[in-house]
């Protein structure tokens, strides 16, 4: 089930930065934070860096964690020491690799030291743990997907129950069931997520 995450940990984990994409599907994450400085995302976008970033290729092929300075020979555009410039000093990725093609990854700094290794295994644990937690629930029943998949495609309630032969009443009740499973503040978002998790 989806829930409210907070990124206290990550913000202690990453007292520098951080920047966790979650569950993601092909390029694009069901949720994203990027605690990153302005100056060094201004740049990292405008260089195109994602393209060439040694820490995204390695969380694309792994799951587990890994101090930035050590991926520094796949790094031809020098994007690790630049980021230095910008005050992200000291480097980790972490990712999880779900077996269906998911995965979910964080990139962590501190200015103080490097992250040793049982710093490195908390932050694969809290990656892995934060792309379950947003898992989709599997609860939802065919009519309440039936009912979402209508309200994406702009469906209005009276419409619906028009179309599934039962009352207004019973299309909002399954419109509720589904929100509340899937932690939405209302349906739209709720539609949204569903599509995000690929169930409708």
């Amino acid at each position: 089930m989806t829930e409210h995450l907070s990124y206290e940990v990550a913000q202690r984990l990453g007292p520098s930065g951080f920047y966790l994409g979650l569950r993601i599907r092909f390029a694009f994450p069901a949720r994203e934070a990027n605690h990153l400085p302005r100056s060094w995302v201004e740049l990292y976008s405008r260089e195109k860096f994602f393209f060439a970033d040694p820490s995204l290729k390695w969380s694309y092929e792994h799951t587990g964690a890994i101090r930035l300075h050590e991926l520094g020979e796949d790094d031809p555009l020098r994007i690790i020491p630049q980021a230095q410039e910008h005050g992200l000093r000291h480097g980790a990725v972490a990712s999880y690799n779900e077996d269906g093609g998911l995965r979910s990854y964080g990139l962590f700094y501190r200015d103080d030291r490097e992250y040793d290794d049982a710093e490195l295994a908390l932050l694969a644990d809290y990656v892995m743990e934060l792309h379950r937690k947003l898992a989709p629930p599997q609860t939802l029943t065919r009519a309440e997907l039936d009912v979402l998949r209508r309200i994406k495609d702009g469906g209005k309630l009276k419409q619906i129950a028009s179309e599934f032969g039962v009352s207004e009443g019973a299309i909002k009740q399954r419109l509720k069931n589904a929100r509340l499973k899937l932690n939405a503040s209302n349906g739209t978002q709720a539609a949204s997520l569903a599509a995000t998790f690929g169930l409708i």
